[in-house]
């Protein structure tokens, strides 16, 4: 099993971060993509000792879209601080999270989509899959990727939470759907239809934790181990075998990240 999006540098893991990677070696979770904030000095520091702890775990880099006033307003590009902070950091095999989040805009929608255009545009030109976020804001998501190149370099919608329109989009640029804990939601059941037709080889799923706690976790601290609830709800919605099913999102990451 591969957790393909944790944040385990935050520092909701930074009491007991041996624990939880023994916990997930425990529950079958061989390694996953660790995720990391560009210009989050702390969270670069801490991403040392992720390494030491689980070697197996590879990293991406990027500015969040939540993130993307700070750089706007500083005047740095955002694609040069990513290609500085991918050569800081061992294992960086993907830029993100990167994209728009037109739910909370916490950062001006032209900022955002200036910063993501930015990154698309340095991964197309360094060769490196894309780890996106989106939130609201299917329509200029798409046509970025579209316009930038997205389409050949690839990557996956993280945590995916949209609708038929929105996957099939998706697939057609190439990118692969990653599935969280909210597939697990009694509420989900839109989405359960989603994954449930989506291609096995565009398929992983992911904790994004801390959040995001899959049921019956819900409302604690996610982490990499609870990622085989999700994978156990999606090979329940896809009428497969749990076993095969976690092979497959296994050689989907390894043939999307490495490793």
């Amino acid at each position: 099993m591969i957790d393909s999006h944790c944040h385990l540098a935050d520092p909701a893991f930074a009491d007991d971060l041996a624990e939880v990677v023994g916990r997930a070696r425990q529950a079958g979770v061989s390694g996953g993509l660790c995720v990391l904030s560009c210009g989050n000095d702390a969270e670069e520091a801490a991403a040392g000792r992720v390494r030491a702890l689980w070697p197996d775990l590879r990293f991406a880099v990027g500015v969040h879209p939540h993130e993307a006033d700070r750089f706007a307003a500083g005047g740095r590009d955002a694609g040069e601080a990513v290609r500085e902070a991918l050569a800081r950091v061992p294992g960086a095999c993907a830029i993100g999270e990167i994209g728009l989040d037109y739910h909370y805009d916490l950062s001006a929608r032209e900022a955002q989509r200036r910063v993501f255009r930015a990154q698309v545009g340095l991964a197309r030109d360094i060769g490196l899959p894309v780890v996106v976020h989106t939130r609201e804001a299917d329509e200029d998501t798409v046509a970025i990727l579209r316009e930038e190149g997205g389409g050949r370099v690839g990557g996956v919608f993280h945590c995916f939470s949209g609708d038929a329109a929105l996957a099939d989009q998706a697939l057609d640029l190439g990118f692969a759907l990653s599935f969280a804990g909210i597939l697990t939601f009694p509420k989900a059941d839109a989405l359960r239809a989603v994954a449930a037709r989506v291609p096995a080889d565009r398929l992983l799923v992911e904790t994004d934790c801390p959040y995001l706690a899959p049921v019956p976790m819900r409302g604690r601290r996610n982490e990499p181990a609870f990622v085989a609830r999700t994978l156990a709800k999606l090979a329940e919605v896809r009428g497969a075998d749990a076993g095969e099913l976690s092979a497959a999102v296994t050689a989907n990451f390894a043939r999307l990240f490495g490793g």
